[in-house]
């Protein structure tokens, strides 16, 4: 081994706590970049592959059949700005039932002779084409559990017809929910209805503004009312791409802390190292080491934790990708996504990037220091630092332990705003991690939105048409019957009850949920982000994704069916719910009484009133149901968050890191500084102090650097935190309320002032108990 990597291997085993403070902090850094990174990476690239694979629709448009022609439709694919289309296909909304034994739920079919070419290719993952009436092929995400061989009947049409499963496929915009031969439609078109589908493919459609400009062009020679719905490629993607998207501003932000963390803590120690080891470097170069050497000898013992934080970092960013890449494997039939290797050599690049620069930046003093000068130097900082603190301190009423604790800042200022800084960004990490967790606690109540003390659950809800049979073993009790005994009930303060059907939007593929309140709802814990709550029949309120989705906003009118007749509604709120990805629409039962009167499968919300138990109100009020065939217990429906736990966890996670991180930090810098000050500590014990005073000593010169960070870093985090959250929510399609953001209460924020406090406490106990512990003789002898 040469000389120059004796002394890079000799001076990172010699500073062993720096070493794992440097480890530490880029494990941290890394981990929390590859995550990120990652999933940014991942977010859009099934899909985007998938989509030039299958020679993606841009733009599908539904329009009625007895507005236009098939003739009209096939001449807007020549429009200007059209480079291919697909259609006109017959489509028809209708609602089946598999093997005619249970519930079935509205579904759009569509005509086509072959899975197409240049404008949606329909990617078979199962089976074959239909090839004569007969025959269906079903979407991979159809409500229907697609099983080849299977028989659907469409007992709500003329003649049952039923159709046998010949196929499973995949339409990477989502233009149909099932697809038959073009001979098969006029027997699932019930009379007056179905309609027509056109599929475009655009020059230009990147952006939004032009998927709007291409669907007014491809519409202009058309009746103003032809078109009933329309759906954008661009919408889809980001619904494909919310599961992993909603975690990347968070993960930026974690690594972006991570980040500055890694560069201030590697400058910090290089530079301590070269303050401290003055002598040293003079005997180096009075050995024969050039500059050059010197600089990169200290850089060397930089470099070597880092690596060893960088191959950390890599293991536990690709064990925390795991769980967060579960739910976007079989998007597209990807068998298992894992973290690009790009991503790995980026990461690992900047990385030890970075800290090269920033440990040569601050070993270049090392390289410059002249030998005679570096030789005579010693380790005790200068007398003169901090002599004006020291004699402000000597004149307040403070205990002479605690009043130079409080001085010892001033002496070493340099160090003490490292320590600060590290401790700045831990208190960054706890304030935001304890706001996000109350803001996704606010979500997840605004998804139970059930504010009601005694719940009557729904039995499965039926999906089925109006009228349609239902199976003996399927029982749900009479509403009617409940309401009753609910308002019987003593304790009953107010109550209301929820249906929920499954209706179709034009536009959209799939089904919707439709949920029908009979009563007053306004009080359940909906949380209204713009707009009002229904007050009427006709009147709906919808999440944020189902208007972007629709391409509706408040005041807009949308028609639901897969009914027994078409309804039509009128948007008057927007309302936080990411159930089902945001899909909802809430309205009045009156609304949906001509179209489905039959509102069985219903659910009963209870407020009981002032000094009633709700426990025992729950109890009574079982026992009066239990002949019906209901139930009653206390407490609302509730809702659980699996990516809520995810995000949780993973913040928990890397606050912890970067708390280790801070307290290592400040760690590091008191170590420094109680070796420097042993002699002096040694002529304080001489001169009587106590083991206890000389811990409050040390703990105390990291107390007013704490509390001056911590009181830093509290704004700082919610300033971050009210940055990430709505980031977050836009990342899926939500728009989350003040409400949601507003969860920092002013008596909760001394604790997390404090926070600086413990974090520098935790951090300069150790140093504390190593200056108790020392020998009062050896401590004197020490140069």
């Amino acid at each position: 081994m040469s000389a120059l990597g004796r002394v890079v291997r000799s001076g990172a085993g010699r500073r062993r706590v720096q070493t794992l403070v440097i480890a530490l902090a880029v494990m941290m850094a890394v981990a929390a970049s590859v995550l990120a990174g990652s999933l940014f990476v991942v977010s859009g690239t099934p899909f985007d592959d998938a989509f030039a694979r299958q020679h993606g629709a841009h733009l599908s448009v539904r329009f009625h059949a007895d507005e236009v022609s098939a003739g009209q439709l096939a001449e807007t694919g020549h429009t200007d700005g059209v480079r291919a289309a697909a259609g006109p296909f017959r489509t028809a909304t209708v609602t089946p039932r598999a093997d005619a034994t249970g519930p079935g739920w509205p579904m759009t079919v569509t005509g086509r002779a072959a899975p197409g070419d240049d404008v949606d290719q329909v990617a078979l993952t199962e089976g074959r084409w239909a090839a004569r009436p007969g025959e269906i092929v079903l979407s991979a995400g159809s409500s229907l559990f697609p099983v080849l061989g299977k028989e659907i009947r469409f007992t709500g049409l003329a003649g049952d017809p039923a159709l046998t499963v010949v196929g499973v496929a995949r339409s990477v915009t989502g233009t149909s929910d099932a697809w038959v031969v073009p001979a098969q439609m006029p027997a699932l078109t019930p009379p007056g209805g179905g309609g027509y589908q056109m599929l475009y493919r655009f020059a230009e459609a990147d952006t939004a503004a032009r998927i709007s400009a291409g669907g007014r062009s491809v519409t202009a020679s058309l009746p103003a009312t032809a078109a009933t719905g329309e759906q954008s490629w661009l919408t889809v993607r980001r619904s494909a791409e919310q599961d992993t998207a909603l975690y990347v501003p968070f993960l930026f932000a974690f690594g972006a802390l991570g980040v500055v963390m890694s560069v201030l803590t590697v400058g910090n120690v290089v530079a301590s190292a070269v303050g401290t080891g003055t002598r040293r470097i003079g005997i180096l170069k009075a050995l024969g080491f050039t500059p050059a050497q010197v600089v990169r000898a200290y850089v060397g013992q930089a470099l070597i934790p880092a690596t060893a934080g960088t191959v950390l970092g890599l293991v536990a960013g690709h064990l925390l990708a795991v769980p967060v890449m579960a739910e976007t494997e079989e998007a597209y039939g990807t068998s298992s996504l894992a973290v690009a290797p790009r991503v790995d050599v980026a990461v690992v690049a900047g990385a030890l990037g970075l800290v090269s620069a920033t440990a040569w930046a601050a070993a270049w003093r090392a390289g410059r220091l002249r030998t005679v000068d570096a030789l005579a130097v010693g380790r005790t900082a200068s007398a003169a630092r901090g002599r004006w603190a020291a004699r402000l301190a000597g004149r307040l009423p403070l205990p002479e332990p605690v009043a130079l604790g409080l001085v010892r800042p001033f002496a070493r200022p340099a160090r003490a705003l490292a320590m600060g800084a590290a401790i700045l960004f831990g208190t960054v990490a706890v304030t935001f991690t304890f706001g996000m967790a109350a803001s996704l606690g606010e979500v997840m109540k605004a998804k139970a939105h059930d504010a009601a003390d005694v719940v009557v659950p729904a039995p499965q809800p039926d999906f089925g048409p109006p009228g349609a049979q239902r199976p003996a073993r399927r029982t749900a009790a009479d509403p009617t019957a409940v309401a009753a005994a609910i308002k019987a009930t003593p304790g009953t303060a107010k109550y209301y009850r929820a249906s929920t059907v499954r209706a179709t939007v034009d536009g959209l593929t799939g089904t919707t949920d439709v949920v029908a309140f009979t009563g007053d709802a306004s009080w359940g814990g909906y949380t209204m982000v713009a707009g009002r709550w229904i007050t009427r029949p006709g009147e709906a309120a919808v999440p944020s994704p189902f208007l972007t989705a629709t391409g509706t906003r408040i005041g807009d009118t949308l028609t639901l069916g897969g009914l027994g007749a078409p309804v039509t509604v009128r948007i008057v709120g927007e309302v936080l719910d990411p159930r089902n990805d945001g899909m909802q629409v809430f309205t009045d039962a009156a609304t949906l009484k001509a179209a489905h009167p039959d509102l069985t499968e219903t659910s009963h919300h209870i407020a009981v009133a002032p000094g009633t138990d709700a426990h025992a109100y729950a109890g009574t009020l079982a026992k009066t149901l239990r002949p019906l065939g209901a139930t009653a217990r206390a407490g609302g429906l509730g809702a659980g968050g699996d990516m809520v736990a995810t995000l949780n966890a993973l913040s928990a996670i890397l606050t912890l890191m970067i708390v280790a991180v801070a307290a290592l930090g400040v760690l590091n810098g008191v170590l420094l500084d109680t070796r420097e000050r042993v002699r002096e500590i040694g002529i304080h014990k001489a001169l009587g102090m106590t083991p206890g005073q000389t811990v409050a000593m040390v703990l105390t010169s990291v107390a007013v650097t704490g509390l001056t960070a911590g009181c830093m870093g509290v704004p700082l985090g919610i300033a971050l935190h009210r940055r990430v959250l709505p980031a977050m929510g836009e990342s899926v399609g939500l728009r989350l309320p003040g409400s949601v953001l507003a969860v920092y209460p002013s008596a909760g924020l001394l604790p997390l002032v404090l926070g600086g406090l413990v974090i520098a406490t935790l951090g300069a106990l150790l140093p504390a108990g190593w200056a108790a512990r020392a020998r009062t003789a050896a401590a004197l002898r020490t140069e």
